[in-house]
């Protein structure tokens, strides 16, 4: 039996949740949709709408069983991000401005080199600890308990 070697992972994401991208390979070639979800451990995008499959769910007890349609997971190399002025995919860089702000910028063919926006939805925060998933809330002014090893578990108060 061959092993396979172990996936290298992107440590410098330039792809975020809530982008415009085009797919650029794959049957959903040059379609424009919106990101849901970046799974950064497989190094793999989950997108709006697009690169839908059938999943085969058995009944077991509190959900019915069926044939459900799923988007399944993109590799990052399968899509690129929308330059804002031309609309069309660029590659994204980072620059950085003189008073120091660091910020997205379009390159490559076809770019205008023009600053790529953070989403909007960044600012919603949908994970506020290891164990607790809460998606498409914001919790203001609610006090979490902090966890750190080895220490009594004192309080901190999470604002988006």
């Amino acid at each position: 039996m061959v092993w396979k070697s172990a996936q290298k992972l992107i440590h410098n994401w330039k792809i975020l949740r809530g982008d415009d991208v085009m797919i650029i390979r794959g049957k959903d070639k040059g379609e424009k949709a919106l990101i849901n979800r970046v799974i950064r451990s497989q190094n793999r995008v989950i997108v709006e709408g697009k690169n839908l499959v059938k999943k085969h769910i058995k009944q077991g007890q509190g959900h019915e069983g069926g044939i459900f349609t799923l988007e399944a997971p993109l590799h990052v190399s399968n899509v690129q991000v929308l330059d804002p002025v031309t609309e069309g995919p660029c590659k994204v860089g980072i620059k950085y401005l003189e008073d120091g702000t660091k910020v997205r910028v379009s390159r490559g063919q076809g770019a205008s080199g023009n600053t790529v926006p953070r989403p909007e939805i960044l600012k919603i925060r949908p994970l506020l600890g290891q164990k607790m998933r809460r998606w498409n809330t914001c919790w203001r002014g609610v006090t979490m308990p902090k966890l750190e090893r080895g220490s009594q578990s004192s309080k901190m108060t999470v604002a988006c």
